[in-house]
Formats: C-alpha cells, structure tokens, sequence
C-alpha cells in the first residue's frame, strides 16, 4: 500500500497513437498496474485471511472439552493449512494444478483442500496429533492460493485467461461471484448514539447509549452497548449467540479488576470530580453490587458464572470463575488481551456515555462514513471459515455418541480417525454462502445482515465488472427502512465515495461506489511499539497521573486500547509528529495510520480525545502533504479536522495543510468514463453510470473459452475521438463499447418525438453498432435417466431419417451450422437397448454453432456424456433497440430512414444519427454538445480531444477552445452547417448543429422483450391462458385495463377479451333447480342398441327436459364446484 508515486504517472492526456503501434497486439511483460489496483482491497484481504489471518484463528479456537465414559477428553485444533486447486488422488492427468478456466468450462467449483492438526487429550494427557482433511473451501482467483498468482500475461493467456486478468472473485459451479463489500461500524471505537426505540428495551431505559464493534484480530466481530437509565445507573448489554444480555456495569467492572471500590470510582469520575450527580451515579452502581452480596471480584466472577452457565455449554467440571471469564472473553471487549485494558476502556465509554446523556457532547451519526469501515471479503472468509470449524469440532461431540450407542467405543487414535471422517464437512456450508449469499450462522459473526452477502460477477462489459469490485453496500436490511436518513449524501463522504455513481430507485443511496483514488486498508500491523513513542512524546501512562487535572487533559485511544491522558496544550503537537512519522516513515508508523485529534470547543460536540487507528478495513485515500511536499493517506474521521485544497489558487498560507491530487478525485472509475461531467446536470450523470454498466461492448478477449449463460458482442467498436485521461489510465481501449456516431440535431419527419432516434439505413448496412449476442448451453445426459444406469452416450443411429446431414456422427451439430426452429440439435443413444433419441432446437431465434466443448468429471474419468454447446445469435440493430449517449440521453431507434432521403451537408455528408432537439433545454447536458463540437474538430484534425471534467472553467471556456480549432478547419465557430433537405433537395432555413458524438448500443433489444400470442397453453385449473414471455403466454388484461373499456363504452369488446378470448365454455344447467353440477350424462347404451345419442340428466329433479345449455366463463365452474365442496348450493336463475 504505497502512497507514494502511483497516481505521479497519470496520462498527461488521451492518444490514439498506441492503436497503430505494432507492438498493441502482444503480449506485454507486465500487467498494467492500475487495473490490478481495482481489486486490490478484495485480493490481498483474502491473502491475509488464508495465510497469518487463518493461523491467528486457529489459535483463538478454544479447546473444546467433554466427558465421554468418566473421561475428560479435549479436542484442540492446533494448526489449518489452505492447498492450492489441484486434482484429487487417483486422477488420470497430465497437469496436476487446476487452474480457473476449467472450472468455468466445466461448471465445478475452483476451491483448495482445507487440512487441519488435531491434537487430542484424555483427562489433561495429550495422546498426539491426528492429520485431518476437513473438507473444500473455494479460492480466489488472483491470490496466492491461485495457481495463476503472478503468471505473466503471456502464460495468462495460455492458461485460456485474459492478459489482465485482475482476480478478486470466486468461482462456484462455474458462475464467477463476488463478496460484496459492505459497510460496519468503526472497529473498537465507542459511538455515541441516541435511539428512540432503546426505551423500549426495559423500564427505566433512555434513548442514550455508546455502542461498539469490537473485532480481534480479523476473525471474530461483537456487539456491545452501554445504555444510560433514568436513575442514572449504566446498563451493559452484550449478544451471545444471537441472544441479548443485560448486566448492570457495577458487576462488570468489579469482575474485571481486583480494584477496591474507590479506585474504581476514582477512575470513572476523572475529569468530572466536581459533579455531585455523576458521583452519586457512580457510587449507586457500586452500591447494587454490594447488595447482592458481592464485596471481591472473587464474589462478582462466581455470582456471574452462576448466573451465566445454563446459556454456555461449558462441561460440568468448570469453576463458576472459570465460566464467568470465559463469558467476558467471548463477549466483552474482545478486542482487548488484559481484564485491566477492559476495564479502563468500560470506564472511558461510560464518561462518554454520560457526557451524551448530560448534553455535553453530541451524538455521533452511525450513517456517517467517519463512524464507518468495510467489510473485506477476507474478513468475512475467515470468520466463516473459524466459525465452521468450531462447529466441526461439536459435530465429532455429537458423532462419538452417536457411535457409542450402537457399539461399544473405546478412544484411541485409531477410532478416533473414524470418527473424525464423519464429522461436518466444510465443503457445502461454504459453496452454499458463496452460490447464494445467505449466512448461515449460529453467532450471526456480528453482522446486521444474513442475505445479499455475495454478487455475480457478470461480465455485461468491462465497466459493469469493474463496478462490482468498488461496490460498497450499506446492507440488504437498510432496503426496507421508511426511513432516508440512511441514503442521503453526507459531506463527509467527499473523496471517499463518488456523489454519481449510485443507482436511482430502490438502492439509490445504499450502494455506492469508491472514488478512484480511494484504498481500504488490507494489511495489519502490530503496534506494539507505539505505546512507547507516545509516551516518548509526552503521554501519561493511564495508569499514572498527569501533570494537569484530567479535566484539562485529553484521553489517548490507540485501536480502540486506552493508551493514557495527554494534556490539551501538548496534543495539537503530538499528533502534528506523529502525522510527520507517518509521511516520513519513521519509527514504524504504517503510512496508513489515522491521527485524529478532536479538540474541546466549548459548545457540546464530538468528544474530545487523541484517536490514532491502524486497522484493516478502513477507507484511505492519498492528499498532497503541503508541508512535507509528499503524498499522504488520510482516513474519513481524520478528513473531518482537515483543511484540504483543490486547486492551486485555493492554498491559503497557514491554514490549508493538504492539497487534492487532481479535482476529479472525487469521482469513481466509471464517472471519471464520462467526457465533461461537470457540463451536464447531475442526475445526467448518474443515469449515464448506470447506462454504461448496460453498453454492449467487448466484455472479453476470450470468447472461445468462456462458456457463460449469455455474452454480448459489439460487431465493430471504436476508439471514442472525445475522452478523459482516466480511460488512457485503465486502458480500457482493450475493451471499447460503442462507435463514434456523426450526429445532426434536427428535428426531422417527428419520427424522433420523445427520445426516438433515426438512423441512417445506409450505415446500418455498413455495420454500424452490429452485435451478437453468445449462448451457452450445457447438456449433461447423466441428468436425464435414474441413478445408477450409465448407458447413455451421445450419438446418431446410421441412416437415422431425423438427423440426416445436420448432425455429426458424435451427436452434435456442425461447428458453424445455422440452426433454426425444429432442426435436429443433438442426440444420443442408448448403448444396452440399442434406442436413439434426438432433441430439436426449440428457440424461434435462428442461430449459428459457435463452438462446443466436451466435458469430463472432476476425477477426469468422464465418459462421453456433457457438452457445452455455444450458440452465436445475430443481432443487428432493429426499430425499438436502445441506444445512448455518453450524457445519459437516451433513445429508441425508431426507424432506419434510406440515406437518400436524410437531409445532408454541402459536402455531401450524410449524418449516422438525428437527434431531437427537443432533448436538450430540460435535461441541461451542455457535456454532450461540447462533445459534438470536440469530436469534430478531432476528427478534422486528426487528435484525441481531453474531456476531463473541471479542465474548463468560466475564464477558460469550452466553446472558446473548440470554436477556434472549428473555425480553424474553416467551418461555423458554434459547430453548425446548413443543411440540404433530402426529399426536395432545398437548403433547410435553420443552421443545424451537427457532429461526432460516442453512441453506445445498451442490451435492452427488442428481440428479447417483445411478446406475441395467438393461441396456446391453458391453466390447468382455471383454464384460462397462462401469462409470461418464455412459455409463450399472454399479457394480463388487468382491472384498470377493464375499466378503459368500460369508460369508453365499447362492451362487446370488453365481452370478447374477457369471456370470448379467455375462459368461454358450454355448461349444461338444469333450469328446474338452476343447478350447474347436476345434469349428468346417462350411461352408454350397450353395443347391440340402436340408440346412439345419450341424454343428460337432473340428479336431483330426474328430468332430462329441463337441462339446457348456457355459455359460462370456467372459471364460474370450479368456483361452483369450490363452493359445492363447503356445503354451499349455487342457484342459477336461467330464464
């Protein structure tokens, strides 16, 4: 994570010279950095995870202890290695390694071989160490686990790989997911927070409480809250296992320290020693304690273990000490090693806890990013995979009963090899959280959320895969609030989160996406060191006492660990060196460190205090250091004391102390994609973020590998003439998604009303935006007979009529057959019975074989038995596709006007597309005329044009720059021709803005959405026409629908869609009793009668006369017949 130097070396502007360089196509030696920076955060905490992060769990997984026949026996997991993907024993292979392409081809899973050391002991004697393979856990792609960690780009490619290929993702069942990074509280820091609904909680609760996230290390994550009651007293309340816990502080504080009362009451009333209330507060929860009876800390332990036991399934022989530390271990402030750390900490949050209540400070907002961090997909990794091991261990518990019920078990390594085969096995519960994104978690792993936890990475275009790896969420739950508060845009967010790039509807607000320049912190550091230095600089131990009274002073938080007090005079200069050691890297202070000093302003705000953080997780971003001429890292809570500059004329002397790199810092990678951003109105923009995650484009290089469900295709991309740098930056001409359009606005035969566009039918035919779309189907035949039988392979019958010259003898279509609607597809034969079966091609889409590709099993002893076939669909442009601009101006083609009737220029030009003119006063993006009059004058003069927002300005105009370089190239100033009509050749009256402008294709066809039925399948009970495009249904003809129809009085057409054209049947009812379920048909005559015509019958009147037959809808009938089912009679009156 080195700050200095990665944003030095920004394109000092866009070039078209690479696309002619001979060397574009090969290889290069090293992949390009920046696009490996995008997935950094996800890659390197995974890295963590597996390797330090998986042996510090490990450790932390306490022995799990039970008795078995009057024996203590105690399992300890004592070490857990991750093997990199390779082929399980026994496998007929060249190649050892599995690498992730095969995966996707053949729809497995890429994971590695999770094996754990097991140590066992009976009554406290260790017997040894048993090897144990617990089961599979996937591996990111990219990580050092990965067998394509730091392969060049050459060998990338020849493991069937893109050359930038950048990681970050798992695969499962062939399907590439993403964790999603979702947004947490600030680890180990006390929030103030004031919540209404916490008076509910009990009698006597206020809505005050101080609330913290407290982690160790990166694999187990607690909530705990402080709450403040009426009577002044602090309630502890903590979750175990999804269970809330209520202890008042007194018991707490006691059981942590052996401290006689008045040290304890010392400490909590620092700095407020004159407060009569706060000492009669603090004295009353001491006193609690005392009434129960609990005078030592002896007492406290053995009254809480008493208290605690039943919910911890601790064995039998455990102290009521031992329960109840083991309680404060798991539960409150896990974070902290030492009672005494917890102890200073509880007494700091409950100071806070009564300046919140006694309005001396303000509440902190849990909604704001200074209180926030993210969570890593290593974290979330690592704490399942903890989690699950913990529970192995009790499924063995539950397995040796199990055993020894039926038989006889004596424990020796030998049995217990046995036993430890069938415990849970690992392998489900993982691909189960990664397929789905559900957790499932006894403890919840302290997380708000149980759903939405992992993404498809789908690979649309490379912008929408980009996005996915600087997604935050702030959590599926936040979704169903009433509330906003959650989604608005807070200032504090500048630099860390981009304002544009968020979707509008349901999860606008909530999922956002990291500026360019903004990290999260992946490494961890051991501070053990900077106790010292602080109190080198001039800290006072907390456990010492400072020169000054503590009303004067500032306490020290490091890490969410009471460091001391420092006095107010003395912190501006502590934390200005300690800022200095971090930029200088001196004294081992990570360059990712936060220092934040929030002063006392003599109003009720934040707390004060020194806060210094170095924890994983966080969002940083770099800012140039003016004092120190170097780029720094800096925190969102830091941010807040901050004076930071954007530009150079902004630089106040003695007050500004940073300065942005770039003023577009504050964007994300795709909203720094759009060209004179800061021309267009705001939601412009964000609907273009949107829109670009939509393009078809070129998502990949390696069409004839991948075998995903769909992929699009642009035919003929281009190179935009008009971009920002930052596409040069992350080279994302390897992935082009759309064409440089020349557009004329005019308003032209009002076949472009509300954003419809025409398009010239001559340049349709010459390929303009012609694309495809990709199809894959995986045929497995073990899925289509019972289990067991293994007797069908793929294969035609010689001479079989069905498939005659459309199938290969294999079973399979030709590579580059054209397949239409009931040709043969593919088929196969069974090898005992001698039968052939052939499947035929059921789309109404013609389609053309792309490729096929035959797959094995994972023992590589598959027989002949799955293909992957892919399909190419053509795809050209057709009347009602969706086409856009890089301004969120969107449009429908709707129609392809003959070139010799488009109006055209006195050269002779005819424009690609015309655009309304209508479309532009309400939307305000002034981005995409600057664009047309740039691309224009690029394309006279042969450049790449700059489009880098805030590159203009009011001095420096746009229409100024671009104007001349028009007029240059002798044509109008404002990027206007006079146009010639194309029907009557005369020159139209009005100058008409004309120019090249980047036109992206969306996905959004009409092939893939239009929906026609004459007539077709029935529901079974209602008998009325099914609904939905894939089954061939109709479109619901609803209330309001009916209600048109009545408004405008036209019945017999009501009657004919409704009745006619849905459920009309013939009834026979008998008008005697008006009875629809009584006629009956009589018996059949018997062959020799001559009586051929049987006569319906009332079972209830015995009349045949007085049936009669009436049209009803058949809905009508089983609604008779539901009714007849409950003892209620129908009667119809038929006159």
């Amino acid at each position: 994570m080195d700050p200095g130097g990665r944003w030095r070396g920004l394109p000092s502007g866009p070039s078209l010279k690479h696309l002619t360089d001979p060397s574009y196509g090969v290889p290069p030696e090293q992949q390009k950095a920046a696009l490996q920076e995008l997935t950094r955060a996800h890659v390197e905490s995974f890295n963590y995870a597996v390797r330090e992060g998986l042996s510090h769990a490990v450790q932390d997984i306490p022995s799990f202890e039970f008795a078995f026949k009057d024996e203590r026996i105690s399992l300890t997991i004592v070490d857990a290695v991750i093997s990199p993907p390779t082929v399980p024993k026994g496998t007929i292979c060249k190649e050892l390694n599995v690498y992730p392409a095969e995966c996707r081809g053949r729809r497995s899973t890429y994971r590695g071989k999770l094996t754990a050391d097991i140590s066992w002991a009976v009554n406290g004697i260790s017997k040894g160490i048993i090897k144990q393979f617990l089961g599979y856990v996937p591996i990111m792609v990219k990580s050092k686990l990965c067998n394509l960690y730091n392969l060049s780009p050459r060998a990338l490619i020849e493991h069937h790989e893109e050359a930038e290929e950048m990681g970050g993702y798992f695969i499962i069942n062939g399907i590439e997911k993403v964790i999603r990074m979702l947004i947490m509280p600030r680890r180990n820091f006390p929030i103030a927070m004031v919540r209404p609904k916490w008076k509910s909680r009990g009698p006597g609760y206020t809505q005050f409480g101080v609330s913290m996230h407290c982690v160790k290390g990166e694999y187990s994550a607690v909530n705990m809250n402080l709450h403040y009651l009426e009577n002044g007293t602090v309630m502890l309340n903590f979750i175990y296992r999804k269970e809330l816990f209520f202890l008042p502080l007194g018991f707490a504080l006691k059981a942590l320290v052996s401290f006689p009362d008045y040290q304890i009451f010392q400490e909590l009333i620092k700095g407020k020693e004159d407060d009569s209330f706060f000492r009669n507060s603090v004295s009353q929860m001491l006193r609690i304690v005392m009434e129960e009876g609990c005078s030592t800390q002896k007492q406290v332990l053995n009254y809480l273990g008493e208290c605690f036991r039943v919910k911890l399934s601790l064995p039998d022989w455990y102290s009521n000490e031992q329960a109840a530390e083991f309680l404060f271990n798991q539960c409150i402030c896990i974070h902290l090693k030492s009672s005494t750390e917890k102890f200073y900490v509880l007494c700091l949050m409950t100071r806070k806890l009564f300046a919140l209540a006694r309005g001396e400070c303000m509440e902190e907002n849990p909604d704001s990013l200074v209180n926030q961090e993210v969570l890593t997909p290593g974290q979330l990794f690592l704490m399942f995979l903890k989690e699950k091991m913990e529970a192995w261990l009790v499924s063995i518990k539950i397995a040796l009963d199990k055993k020894a019920q039926k038989t006889g078990v004596s424990i020796n390594s030998e049995n217990l090899m046995k036993i430890f085969s069938m415990g849970a096995d690992l392998t489900r519960p993982f691909e189960y959280l990664l397929a789905t994104g559900n957790l499932r978690s006894k403890t919840g792993l302290g997380f708000l959320q149980d759903s939405g936890l992992c993404v498809v990475a789908d690979k649309l275009n490379f912008i929408r895969y980009l996005s996915h790896f600087r997604c935050v969420h702030r959590g599926a739950d936040f979704a169903k609030m009433r509330t906003t508060t959650v989604r608005r845009l807070l200032p504090e967010s500048w630099g860390f989160l981009c304002p544009v790039h968020t979707p509008d509807g349901a999860p606008c607000g909530l999922m956002n996406h990291l500026t360019a320049t903004c990290e999260v912190v992946t490494q961890l550091v051991y501070t053990t060191s900077l106790p010292a230095l602080l109190c080198s600089l001039g800290v006072t131990p907390v456990d010492g006492v400072p020169h000054r009274p503590y009303s004067e002073c500032y306490p020290v938080l490091l890490d969410g660990l009471m460091v001391g007090w420092v006095d107010k005079d003395l912190a501006p200069g502590i934390a200005d060196s300690l800022r200095r050691f971090k930029v200088l890297r001196e004294k081992r202070i990570p360059p990712w460190m936060e220092v934040v000093l929030v002063p006392v302003t003599g109003k009720p705000s934040l707390y004060p205090g020194l806060l210094l953080f170095t924890t994983p997780c966080r969002l940083v971003r770099p800012v140039q250091n003016l004092d120190l001429g170097k780029e720094e890292l800096i925190g969102t809570m830091e941010q807040l004391f901050m004076n930071i500059a954007i530009f150079e004329d902004e630089v106040f002397a003695g007050v500004t102390t940073h300065q942005e790199l770039f003023p577009h810092s504050l964007l994300s990678v795709i909203a720094n994609f759009i060209p004179f951003s800061d021309h267009n109105q705001s939601p412009r923009n964000m609907y273009q973020c949107q829109m670009g995650k939509q393009t078809m484009g070129f998502p990949l290089l390696t069409y004839q590998d991948r075998s995903d469900n769909k992929l699009y295709r642009l035919q003929t991309p281009q190179s935009p003439l008009v971009r920002p740098y930052m596409y040069d930056y992350y080279d994302m001409d390897n992935y082009p998604i759309g064409t440089n359009a020349i557009v004329a606005v005019i308003s032209y035969t009002g076949y472009d009303m509300e954003d419809a566009m025409i398009l010239n039918k001559a340049s349709w035919e010459r390929g303009f935006a012609h694309g495809s779309v990709y199809k894959s189907e995986f045929i497995d035949l073990s899925e289509k007979i019972k289990q067991g039988d293994d007797s069908l392979v793929f294969g035609v019958k010689p001479g079989d009529p069905r498939t005659l010259r459309k199938l290969d003898g294999d079973g399979l279509p030709f590579i580059g057959a054209a397949l239409q609607y009931g040709d043969p597809y593919y088929g196969y034969l069974n090898i005992n019975t001698g039968e052939s079966f052939v499947m035929f091609y059921k789309s109404k889409e013609n389609c053309i074989v792309d490729n096929i590709k035959v797959c094995s099993n994972d023992a590589g002893s598959g027989k002949f038995k799955c293909v992957c076939i892919t399909m190419r669909v053509p795809r050209n442009p057709t009347i009602g596709d969706k086409f856009a601009s890089r301004h969120g101006q969107k449009g429908i083609l709707s129609r392809l006007w003959p070139a010799e009737d488009m109006p055209f220029t006195e050269s002779g030009m005819v424009p690609d597309i015309l655009f309304n003119p209508h479309g532009f006063p309400s939307r305000m993006t002034i981005g995409m005329l600057i664009e047309s009059m740039a691309g224009k004058s690029a394309a006279l003069h042969g450049l790449c044009h700059d489009a880098t927002p805030f590159t203009f300005s009011e001095e420096n105009s746009a229409l100024e720059y671009f104007g001349e370089m028009l007029k240059a190239a002798g044509y109008n100033f404002y990027g206007t021709e006079r146009l010639y009509s194309g029907i009557s050749g005369v020159e139209l009256e009005a100058d008409i803005f004309i120019g090249v402008v980047y036109y992206q294709r969306l996905r959004h066809m009409v092939s893939d959405k239009f929906q026609v039925r004459t007539t077709g399948a029935r529901d079974k009970v209602t008998n009325q026409p099914i609904g939905g495009r894939n089954v061939q249904g109709g479109i619901r003809f609803g209330e309001m629908e009916r209600d048109a129809l009545l408004a405008h009085g036209t019945s017999f057409l009501l009657h004919d869609r409704l009745f006619n054209c849905s459920d009309r049947s013939v009834a026979h009812v008998c008008v005697g009793c008006g009875s629809l379920l009584s006629p009956l048909l009589e018996k059949p005559p018997p062959s020799w009668s001559a009586m051929r015509n049987r006569k319906y019958n009332c079972v209830l009147c015995g009349r045949s006369d007085t049936i009669d037959t009436i049209s009803v809808p058949y809905v009508f009938r089983y609604f008779v017949a539901e009714l007849a089912a409950m003892n209620i009679k129908v009667k119809l009156d038929v006159a």
